[in-house]
This record gives C-alpha cells, structure tokens and sequence, in this order.
C-alpha cells in the first residue's frame, strides 16, 4: 500500500472531491449516494487521461482509479472539517 501514494494525483482528487459534494448536494435524495463512488472512479480515470495527453496506460489508469476513489474518502474527511468544526 505504500506505493499507492505514488498514484495519487491532486488536482484530479481535487476535481472528483468537489463534483462529487456538488452532485451529492445538488440531488436532494439518497438514490444518487450509492453511484457517487463509480461516477468519482470513471470522472478521474477520464481526467488522468486527459491530463496526459489522452495517454493511456496502466499507471494512469491506476492513477484515475485510485485519486477518484480516494476523493470519496476524503469527502468524510472534508464533511467532518465543514460540519463538525464547531462541535
């Protein structure tokens, strides 16, 4: 698990983190909360690619999957810093 550090990349994190917290406030009902980490997976492998000159291999595959995953667990992280900061 430590090399899978190498594969994050920020600002596709970034983008999926606040898509992701657009589109879970933007729909007011629950139905959207289930798909948001296979929206998050396919936006980021979609930007890493893009951000790579529509190269695609392996790494950058790995690189999309992992930042837009790893931006839904940040959304609890964020959640918890907006929401919770005055508890």
């Amino acid at each position: 698990m430590g090399n899978l550090e190498n594969y994050l990349v920020a600002a596709v994190m970034l983008i999926c983190l606040s898509v992701g917290y657009v589109i879970k406030h933007l729909v007011p009902s629950g139905k959207v909360d289930r798909f948001i980490p296979l929206i998050m997976a396919v936006l980021g492998v979609f930007l890493n690619v893009w951000m790579n000159s529509f190269a695609f291999t392996p790494g950058i595959l790995l690189g999309g999957l992992a930042s837009g995953l790893a931006s839904t667990g940040m959304h609890q992280m964020f959640k918890q810093f907006i929401e919770g900061g005055g508890k």
